[in-house]
């Protein structure tokens, strides 16, 4: 279990979890209280692309007296590379953000039509989008078609689902919608949020950890389930010879994905929730 030992405030914090929201198997209230019983004192709810869980993860938290950290995960692409960034404490009612959130989600719609729609073709008819839908919600992706796949037995899992259909070069394959880091970065400090880099050692190649530090990200998750020991400690001093908040977090997305991960299990001090409260001008307004 990775532990930070910093000054500040007492616990620790897992700053990336996913729900029901996007592509998570745990409702938002029941990921709250799983984080509370490993003993967290904070935990950041991230599902891609929306902010659908956070009503429900701050009624569980205040009940279950664990604070919770509002977020959300972006896909970008840079070249042919995904880069993923994770935003926190963010004006939910910014105009400009608002609106590319809901893009997004609708790209994913889309996406998940056409996936249907190659699917078909392939002669697998039996695959609805309603079914799809139904499951994902607003933030539909892969994962729920792998679902479905599995439903139909047209798979025998998830993962095979990906690596039968799903995955890039196979045949129900579709490019997620597109956003620059450039966009993404300034949609969420424009919204008073605070930009970080989510687990840059998968990304596997540093000229776009360096590329998106340029672009004005102001953390980097150094901490997480991927990374190993040494990319954790390379990632935490790049990321304070930056200047940037160093994070980290699981990436949890609940006990019935394709794999399970507990919430907890890699972690940060809440010193480091204290550090993305000051970085955040709307979370600094909303207490002035």
């Amino acid at each position: 279990m990775v532990h930070i030992p910093m000054p500040g405030p007492q616990g620790r914090a897992d700053l990336h979890n996913h729900t029901t929201a996007s592509d998570g198997t745990n409702p938002p209230a029941a990921q709250v209280r799983w984080a509370r019983e490993q003993g967290l004192a904070a935990v950041a709810i991230t599902d891609h692309d929306t902010i659908a869980g956070w009503d429900e993860a701050l009624e569980a938290g205040r009940e279950l007296g664990i604070e919770i950290v509002p977020g959300c995960e972006l896909s970008t692409e840079v070249g042919k590379t995904e880069v993923h960034l994770l935003a926190y404490y963010f004006d939910r009612t910014e105009p400009e953000m608002a609106a590319l959130l809901k893009r997004m989600r609708g790209g994913r719609r889309a996406r998940a039509a056409e996936a249907v729609e190659k699917l078909h073709k392939l002669g697998h008819t039996q695959v609805s989008l309603e079914r799809v839908l139904e499951i994902g919600g607003e933030s539909v992706g892969r994962p729920h078609l792998a679902q479905v796949l599995v439903e139909c037995g047209i798979c025998r899992a998830k993962d095979d689902a990906f690596d039968r259909f799903l995955s890039i070069g196979k045949p129900a394959y579709v490019p997620r919608p597109k956003l620059t880091p450039e966009e993404a970065i300034e949609a969420v400090r424009r919204a008073g949020g605070v930009p970080v880099i989510a687990h840059p050692g998968l990304i596997r190649d540093d000229k776009w950890v360096r590329h998106f530090i340029e672009a004005g990200v102001m953390g980097i998750e150094a901490y997480h389930t991927d990374h190993s020991d040494n990319q954790r400690q390379f990632y935490a001093r790049w990321g304070l010879d930056a200047g940037l908040v160093v994070t980290g977090g699981t990436d949890s997305h609940g006990p019935r994905g394709m794999r399970t991960v507990v919430p907890g299990s890699v972690n940060v001090a809440m010193d480091v929730v204290a550090q993305l409260k000051q970085a955040s001008t709307f979370w600094q307004r909303t207490q002035a």
